[in-house]
């Protein structure tokens, strides 16, 4: 489904641009979802914005199995497809779906973060990003160049207006972890891929890569947007910090600890080869 200059650019600088991969209707299946999901949320569903009164900034994640019209798209978008020959994987397994919805006029935005090290997962891994409308650079997200190559671990930064940490910097279960660099008030220290994105459009990224809203757009509209993390053959369950615990508890739940493989019930096989 792709060439080769997607895989390498993939492959060197973290993040890809994959353009018109999605139908309307894919597109319209996932903000149906999303708006089944609001309306009957799971546990898991929260609201990042403090203020009840203000425009809200929503997310829920594991919640693939619970709306059908999610469970269609993970199991027959050509998402599953795409990972692989981007991951050169024989085998994609799903890791985590999760959505974020935001209201006209909400100030909250994503920190700059890496999603590698937020829960108890270890391996070669990709992440799904995709927009839901029409979005332009300023927008959207941006991704730092080559980032999931610099060998490092940053704490895990909570979405919530603050962007509070978890944690302190240092050594946790035989791992250093850094307090993630003020992106923000640095911006000349780092290349930024930034895109517009048309309707189907998506990009693809290394769970190491760092990525954030570089751009403090406050949306006219509201904006819906899908994500999708999978992990090639042989990525594992790897617990992190007590800021995972949460998570953990229901990965415990289902019958999953510390080394066990990405696989089964949690985490079905999306394709093979």
């Amino acid at each position: 489904m792709l060439n080769k200059d997607e895989v390498n650019s993939f492959k060197r600088d973290g993040a890809v641009l994959i353009k018109g991969k999605y139908s309307k209707e894919w597109i319209d299946k996932l903000r149906r979802g999303i708006d089944e999901n609001i309306s009957s949320p799971s546990p898991r569903f929260v609201r990042h914005t403090k203020n009840e009164n203000a425009p809200g900034y929503f997310e829920d994640f594991w919640t693939w199995d619970l709306y059908k019209d999610f469970k269609d798209f993970v199991f027959n978008s050509p998402t599953a497809q795409i990972a692989s020959e981007l991951l050169d994987a024989k085998q994609v397994n799903l890791v985590m779906d999760n959505w974020f919805f935001r209201e006209a006029g909400s100030k909250s935005g994503a920190p700059f973060h890496h999603d590698i090290s937020y829960f108890d997962f270890e391996g070669s891994m990709c992440v799904l990003w995709l927009p839901l409308t029409p979005v332009t650079k300023k927008e959207g997200i941006a991704w730092i160049k080559g980032s999931h190559l610099w060998n490092k671990l940053y704490m895990r930064t909570r979405f919530q207006e603050g962007h509070p940490i978890d944690g302190k910097a240092g050594e946790v279960n035989g791992k250093t972890y850094d307090i993630t660099p003020n992106i923000l008030q640095n911006k000349d220290d780092y290349e930024f891929l930034q895109w517009d994105l048309a309707l189907g459009d998506c990009v693809f990224f290394d769970m190491r890569t760092l990525h954030g809203s570089l751009n403090q757009v406050t949306p006219k509209k509201d904006v819906h947007r899908y994500t999708l993390r999978m992990a090639k053959e042989g990525s594992i369950v790897q617990y992190r910090g007590d800021w995972a615990q949460d998570e953990r508890a229901i990965m415990e739940a289902n019958g999953y600890a510390n080394g066990d493989h990405i696989a089964g019930k949690m985490f079905p096989t999306l394709y093979s080869r």
